[in-house]
């Protein structure tokens, strides 16, 4: 279940199954709007808030096919923080791992949970990796960061489509066309095939592509 805008809960609610999923999802929402409002309390690896159970059965109640954006908005009705974000990427799933790495545009201002791309994009999990390179990426990954999680997905084949705003932060950018042509060469020595989205990048940084002949 992909969408590049947030999902709402009347979007949910429409692909859920029965009354029963839904009515679920209701009681979700509710104990995560709740723990928004409760008083803080200091983290502790013993205790979770209901909501953060319903986090990890979404999928179970309301089918591995809505389970990233109902966990999705259940991050976002809590209103949780870095410290919770990054407990439940820890302590999660890869299932739970990639709603995490999905809420955090919504959830995060600012550089703080780049910590959890760098994970996600040290692993081979491409579900992890295209998540790891969506909108959040786009604006606080650095530089260097950025273009190796463009190579990340060319290894991994993740899809160039799922880099966000690729365009704008390929253009110009020389060391990502050196970056790329290097790995073409690599191939090519190899034997192997250059992935089709590896000339397309290229050019976006204002480099022609090269023939594999001429690298």
């Amino acid at each position: 279940m992909t969408q590049t805008a947030p999902w709402t809960r009347k979007d949910v609610e429409a692909r859920l199954a029965d009354d029963t999923a839904r009515a679920w999802l209701g009681e979700a929402l509710a104990e995560a709007a709740r723990a928004a409002q409760a008083p803080p309390t200091p983290p502790s690896p013993y205790t979770s808030h209901t909501w953060e159970l319903r986090f990890a059965a979404a999928g179970r109640q309301c089918g591995q096919d809505n389970a990233d954006a109902v966990r999705t908005l259940l991050l976002t009705q809590a209103r949780a923080g870095i410290d919770t974000l990054t407990r439940l990427y820890q302590q999660g799933s890869a299932a739970e791992r990639r709603a995490v790495l999905q809420a955090l545009p919504s959830l995060v201002q600012g550089p703080h949970a780049v910590h959890l791309l760098d994970d996600a994009l040290r692993t081979n999990d491409t579900r992890l990796v295209s998540a790891a390179v969506g909108p959040y990426a786009a604006a606080h990954l650095d530089p260097h960061a950025w273009r190796h999680a463009v190579l990340k997905c060319l290894f991994t084949g993740v899809p160039l489509d799922d880099v966000a705003d690729l365009e704008r932060r390929a253009r110009g950018d020389g060391e990502l066309a050196r970056m790329l042509t290097d790995y073409a060469a690599e191939r090519t020595a190899a034997g192997r095939d250059i992935p089709h989205d590896l000339h397309r990048v290229l050019t976006l940084t204002g480099e022609k592509p090269q023939r594999p002949q001429e690298l």
